[in-house]
């Protein structure tokens, strides 16, 4: 009975191991698109006079390293035609500008020049309301036993304002993003709130409040939403190609990828008791 049993271990191993073998899946392969990350972020307190700008383009699925662009020139101006120069640390397509002047609702134009091409935008710095305070609840989610944490503001009555919120949390590797409007509590008190289930005693989370445009709203809705999907498998296309408000004034059809975003933020960081 044994050699019976030693046998058909033997056999079925065998079958499955002529069985395996190594599927050679072909991708397509686009052009590399230059991809522009330039949120200027104006947190609360501080001069805001440091502000970077990354270059980077698309790459193939399986690659494991994003290319960085060097040699681009990039400036921005403002309403009054003073342009804020954005230097490369020499390598890493990572540009910075030492005196940039933020100032609420001016209107800023951005220009990148890189390849042969020139890419411009325009936006417009909005504000944020302060986080006036931040609180558990031990009893939150939809389960009633979750960890709950609700950063407040005052959100202004006399404006249409927009928000952006990014939580980050030391239990996790990725950042939580969500925009809102204020179209249900404009001139109320309102909140954001905590988007992890798995909080626990010592855990601590960092809070972002941005204060961001309509267009940039509608923006990072569309990207929240596909990036919370989560439909179809590693090789399904993505449900859409979302373009920001970035030009390519040389060439219309080679349009970047990103956004160019002026906001005023506040930071706050919270302790799980």
């Amino acid at each position: 009975m044994k050699k019976v049993i030693a046998l058909i271990v033997f056999f079925t191993s065998a079958f499955f191991t002529g069985c395996e073998d190594v599927v050679d899946v072909d991708l397509d392969t686009a052009p590399p698109k230059l991809v522009v990350e330039a949120a200027i972020n104006w947190q609360k307190g501080t001069t805001g006079k440091q502000q970077t700008i990354k270059l980077t383009t698309t790459t193939g699925y399986f690659e494991s390293v994003i290319p960085t662009v060097s040699g681009a020139v990039i400036y921005i101006k403002n309403s009054e035609n003073v342009q804020f120069n954005f230097t490369e640390v020499p390598k890493t397509g990572r540009y910075v500008c030492n005196n940039f002047v933020p100032e609420i609702n001016e209107t800023y134009t951005l220009t990148v020049i890189s390849g042969g091409n020139t890419y411009t935008a325009s936006e417009t710095l909005k504000s944020v309301a302060p986080i006036t305070r931040i609180e558990q609840n031990n009893e939150g989610g939809f389960t009633g036993k979750d960890i709950e944490i609700r950063a407040y503001y005052n959100d202004p009555a006399d404006a249409d304002n927009f928000y952006l919120y990014k939580y980050v949390y030391s239990n996790k590797i990725t950042s939580n993003f969500y925009a809102d409007e204020d179209k249900f509590f404009q001139g109320n008190e309102f909140f954001s709130v905590s988007d992890d289930d798995e909080l626990k005693a010592g855990d601590e989370i960092e809070i972002t409040h941005y204060g961001i445009s309509k267009q940039y709203y509608n923006y990072m809705s569309i990207l929240v939403s596909i990036a919370g999907s989560n439909v179809g498998g590693p090789f399904q296309s993505p449900p859409a190609t979302v373009k920001g408000n970035i030009i390519n004034t040389t060439d219309k059809a080679n349009y970047p990828l990103g956004y160019f975003s002026l906001s005023e933020s506040q930071t706050k960081k919270f302790k799980i008791e």
